[in-house]
Order: C-alpha cells, then structure tokens, then sequence
C-alpha cells in the first residue's frame, strides 16, 4: 500500500535489502544529501553466493549471454576470456549515446538508489563491489550527469544507466558543487583520491539493464502529485466557500451507493475543509440553489477517481523497485542463468501513462472552478475578481495561462506506451517508451501544480470580496497562511510572482501544516 507519511521529515540512514522502498523513502534519499545508505549483511551474501555461481559457470566455460557473448543482435557472437573486461567497457562506453537537458540531481539520486536496490537482490551476478561503488558515489554527493533523451524502456533504460556507469568507472561527467557546473569524473575521483570502479564480466550489463530510470523519475512525481491531490481538495473548498456553492453534494449517504474509496475520502476531506460552522455557508443556506456546475458538485467523482488512480500505479512502481529486471537472471540455488524479459518497461510505462491523465483530470476540473470565479454571471463577483474593473484587469490572464496549461496537458497526456518501434536490428521489437512517459508526466505535475496555485490564489481574492463573512475553519486556515504571502490584489501587480510564492507554500508543505493544525489531515 502507499504510504501516508508526509516526506518533509528527512531520514538519516537507509538500509537497502532489496526489498522494502516505498515512495517516502525514495524522495528522502532523493531531497537528502545528508542520507546515509547502507548495503544490508542479508544482500551482500546473497550477491557473494550468485557471483560466486557466475564465476563458476565462467571456469567451466560455459556460454552465457552477457558474460562472455556480445549484446543484442550480437548476442550469437562469443568473447574470449581475455576480451571478457573489455567487453563490459566497450558496452557502457558504446551505450552511453544520450542526449537533452540532464537529470536533476534529486533525480539522478533517486535513480542511483533504485539501481543499487536492484543489484542487492542477488540475481545479477556481480560483485557487492559494484553496489558499494553506487553507494559510495551516492553518499558522498558524487552525482552522475544523466541526460533525459536516449532511452526507449525496452532493455532497460540503457542509454541513461550507461551515463551513470561511465561516471562509476571515471569516464563521465559528474555534477559540481557549483551550481550548473559540470566536472570530469576522472578529474574529481582523483582529487579525492577514489577509485573507480573495475568492471569485471556481466557487471557492465548488470549495471544497465533495468527500468530504474522511468521508475524513479515516477516515484518522485507520484509524491509531488500525491500533494497536489490534497491541495486540489483545498482549493475546491476554497472555491466553493467564495462561490457560495452547497455542501449537500458531499454527504455520505452519496458514497455508500457508490463506494469508490477515492470519492468517500474526498468527500469526507471536503466536509473536513468545509466544516459545519461557516459564516458564507450560513448566509446562504435558503438561497434556493439546487444544484452546483459539475466542477464544484463533482469533485468527489474527479478528484477521487484520480486518487484512485495516483495509488494503484504508484503500487506498480514500488513493487518495480524491488524487483530484478537484469538480463540474464541468475539463480543460483536452482542452478539457472535465464534469458528473459524483466527489463521491458511496459508495467512500468501503463501506470506513468495514466497518472500523467489522472492529473491532467484533476488540473482540467481546477482550471473550470478558476473561469466560475472570475464570471461575474457564474459567481455574482466583480469580473476577472478586479478591483476598479477595466483600469485593473485582474485575474484575466491568470485564467488565461491556466487555460493554456490544460490544453498542454491534453497534449502531454497521449500515451507514450502506445507506441513502439523496432531496435537493434529487430531483435528488440517491441519497446515500452516508459521513460519518455515519465518524463512527460513531471511536465504535466509541474503544470497542474501551476494551475491549482492559480485557483488558490484566485479562491483567496474572491474570499476578500465577501468579507467581513468568514469561510469555514479548514479554509480559513489555509487563506491565513496564504495571505502572510500574497496579499489581496488592490490593483494589477505581476501574478506571476504570486504564483510562485504559493507554490513555495505548497511545496514546503505550509498549506498542509495549517490544514492538520485547524481541522485535522486530510485523506489519502
């Protein structure tokens, strides 16, 4: 299950078992520098007792793909003993052939944490040395420059886990302590007097083979958006309060006849924010209003479905954190190196694909409640919510830009697992573009959290024009934090800059602190 915990209480040791990462503890180690990771006793055993096989298999001569055979389509091809450490250079050398704008470096921990996890389990046959060399990089802040482009989610993300391996073996780039700078690995290992690692056989593919980028890249976005969840719960009972909308929409007799969790939970954080003493609420309670616009009445259904949504797929990235995806998978109790397809990203992309539509739902519903606030006809408000309409146009183009943003997110929320297209001179056929998928769902995150910025900072002006009425206690709380920093608009000023502080708010998770002081946490 997902976790509840909020992730702004940082760690300081993680123990890698293979087993066991979740959402919070990916994001610490991610957001936390001063993280220590550890390699557990019960991994290295189990990576000693599966090398120790490979080792054997080598001795005997065995032919086993990767270890002393060429890759992909050169698969048939056999590599002498003596070629067998070079092989594994030539192929993080040859792969790394990525392009575009990096990694961030919180991304690129994140990656390293879920590829040393994955190594710990035991069935990629290398040396605890290669974990360790991760963990090593990872603890003392030397941060790999991984470029974004390159990788189709077939056979692993091969193109960005090369560029991460090439920094490990001295080759790459890594990131300088100086913002946006970039260092020679060479140069920096040697300045600090470490060694980089020494591939032995199968260690190089070992290193590469696996879907740890677009998983982790997911992970941190299902955090972010997990947030967003909440403070979309917020500002719709921001909006409805400065809307004078009803509250009958949310009762629970509703959700018992159609009990999906996601619309029982937003309801009850609804009712939560919305309280049952409300100065706007009481001053409308015999307006005669039946029914609100869908946007309002509806957020149950939409908000919900995407919480819904927002766990079942980060489900599938924690267990694809914990899973072997090298390729072959060593076994060496049963006596087995397999062939197979653990690599291929497709699980992986499906659920990246659909939480990037499940937000861009949630940011579409957020962009409606903004066009109801700023109607005069929807909301009985001053239009565009300006003081001294026309000399100040208000909240006109903030509506606009967030109008923008949903139609961008329209775009970005096509599939990126519906396509595929043959590499490798066909001999790898069918690939998952689940990197691409997770790439394009931080776009639509960083969009949709633009937008519900928007329509808090949209919500909280609408509120001062019925003031002295006060709204319920949750959403008051929240228009207190949110005032401290932006403060009514009494003229035209750059919203831009409005946005962006409520987004700090968001992000540092003051909004929520105030929430859980006033009227209790919300649900997940």
């Amino acid at each position: 299950m997902m976790q509840t915990e909020k992730p702004n209480q940082m760690l300081n040791e993680v123990e890698i078992t293979g087993e066991g990462l979740d959402l919070e503890t990916v994001w610490h180690v991610a957001y936390g520098p001063q993280v220590q990771v550890r390699l557990s006793a019960g991994s290295r055993e189990k990576m000693r007792l599966s090398r120790g096989y490979i080792e054997g298999r080598i001795e005997r001569g065995d032919i086993m793909y990767g270890v002393n055979t060429g890759f992909g389509a050169f698969s048939g091809v056999s590599i002498s003993q003596s070629d067998i450490v070079q092989l594994q250079k030539n192929l993080i050398r040859s792969h790394s052939s990525g392009v575009g704008e990096p990694f961030s470096r919180a991304e690129t921990r994140a990656i390293m944490l879920l590829r040393a996890n994955a190594l710990a389990r035991g069935h990629s046959g290398v040396r605890v040395e290669v974990v360790k060399k991760i963990l090593e990089f990872l603890n003392r802040g030397l941060i790999p420059v991984i470029p974004q482009q390159g990788s189709v989610g077939a056979s692993g993300d091969l193109a960005p886990l090369s560029h991460l391996s090439l920094a490990l073996i001295g080759e790459g780039e890594l990131w300088s302590d100086k913002l946006g700078e970039v260092l020679a690995a060479q140069e920096v290992l040697k300045s600090k007097g470490i060694e980089p690692l020494e591939l032995q056989a199968k260690e190089g593919l070992s290193l590469i083979n696996g879907c740890q980028v677009m998983t982790a890249v997911g992970m941190l976005n299902a955090v972010e958006s997990r947030r967003l969840l909440w403070m979309a719960d917020l500002a719709g009972a921001m909006t409805l309060e400065a809307l004078q909308g009803s509250r009958s929409a949310f009762d629970p007799l509703i959700f018992a006849t159609r009990p999906h969790p996601g619309e029982a939970k937003t309801a009850r954080n609804l009712l939560k924010l919305l309280g049952s003493e409300s100065e706007i609420g009481n001053s409308h309670k015999d307006c005669g209003r039946v029914q609100d616009a869908y946007s309002l009445r509806c957020m149950p259904a939409v908000h919900g479905a995407a919480k819904d949504a927002l766990r079942r797929h980060a489900e599938v990235l924690m267990v694809e954190a914990n899973s072997s995806t090298d390729n072959p998978l060593v076994f060496a109790e049963e006596n087995k190196v397999l062939s197979c397809g653990n690599f291929h990203g497709e699980p992986v992309a499906f659920a990246l694909d659909f939480m990037g539509i499940a937000m861009a739902a949630m940011a579409s519903m957020s962009e409606c409640r903004i066009e109801k606030l700023i109607n005069p006809a929807m909301s009985g408000l001053p239009a565009f919510l300006a003081p001294q309409g026309g000399l100040n146009s208000g909240m006109m183009i903030v509506q606009v830009a967030a109008a923008s943003l949903v139609s961008e997110n329209k775009i970005l929320s096509h599939p990126a697992s519906v396509d595929s297209i043959p590499t490798s001179a066909d001999k790898e056929d069918h690939v998952s573009m689940g990197t691409i998928a997770a790439r394009k769902l931080g776009k639509i995150v960083r969009n949709a959290e633009n937008i519900v910025a928007m329509e808090l900072l949209c919500a909280a002006q609408a509120l001062d024009f019925l003031k002295p009425l006060k709204p319920a206690a949750g959403v008051w709380a929240a228009y207190e934090v949110l005032r401290k920093e932006v403060p009514f608009a009494e003229q035209d000023r750059v919203f831009a800059r409005d946005i962006e502080l409520i987004k700090k708010l968001i992000r540092d998770d003051q909004l929520m602190q105030a929430i859980d002081q006033s009227v209790g946490t919300l649900e997940w």
